[in-house]
């Protein structure tokens, strides 16, 4: 089996695999960068385990998450810089120890160019990414700070406890670390949570994923 057979590219042609079957895998440590604002797109990443996380930096500082790329999903600025040669606005991080093969830039053109399979599974990659980053800003726009919240500490959390600061927190629902702060000082109060160092402990995830599925503004 090769990493090919672990993607939906399993079923490409024979001439399609033959050009992609001598790129090799590389294991990325947690907290590295894979791009910054500015620089050019130079390859196509297909993740095949771990997860890479895509954030839009201000010009403060305040970082919000724009969405993650986990095995079977696709960077959306690296397609954007790719086919349309604009320059990276956002970094991107790995969030884990991640496992990825980088298809270089001429290869991913003559591909898109020579394989109507390769060209169909970027365009729904690319669809599927758009509409998940739309879902982002339709929460980020309409939803309550408090839903957010609770969504973000259940879907981080592992074996009752969430590690993560509150920086990280603010910029994963696009808020303020004080907004977070003063968020779980009251699930706190409700007894929901258990605040940390950090790290949150969750107490309730009953109430958590109630408040969750509250989408008032």
């Amino acid at each position: 089996m090769t990493w090919l057979d672990r993607t939906e590219l399993a079923h490409l042609p024979d001439s399609a695999r033959a050009d992609l079957g001598h790129l090799s895998p590389v294991t990325l440590p947690k907290g590295r960068s894979l791009f910054h604002p500015g620089d050019g797109a130079e390859g196509f990443p297909l993740v095949l385990s771990g997860r890479v996380e895509v954030f839009l930096v201000g010009p403060s500082g305040r970082e919000i998450l724009l969405y993650a790329v986990e095995p079977g999903q696709t960077c959306v600025q690296t397609t954007l810089g790719l086919m349309g040669g604009e320059p990276y606005t956002g970094e991107a991080l790995t969030a884990r120890d991640t496992e990825l093969v980088l298809i270089p830039k001429g290869l991913f053109l003559s591909l898109m160019d020579g394989s109507a399979a390769f060209r169909e599974f970027v365009f729904r990659a690319f669809a599927n990414r758009m509409k998940s980053t739309v879902h982002v800003l339709e929460k980020v726009a309409f939803h309550k700070i408090e839903s957010r919240l609770a969504e973000a500490l259940l879907d981080l959390v592992e074996d009752g406890t969430v590690t993560a600061t509150q920086a990280e927190l603010a910029s994963r629902i696009g808020s303020a670390r004080e907004v977070i702060s003063r968020r779980l000082d009251s699930f706190a109060r409700r007894g929901w949570v258990r605040r940390d160092r950090g790290h949150v402990t969750i107490l309730d995830r009953d109430a958590l994923a109630y408040l969750a599925r509250s989408e008032g503004a």
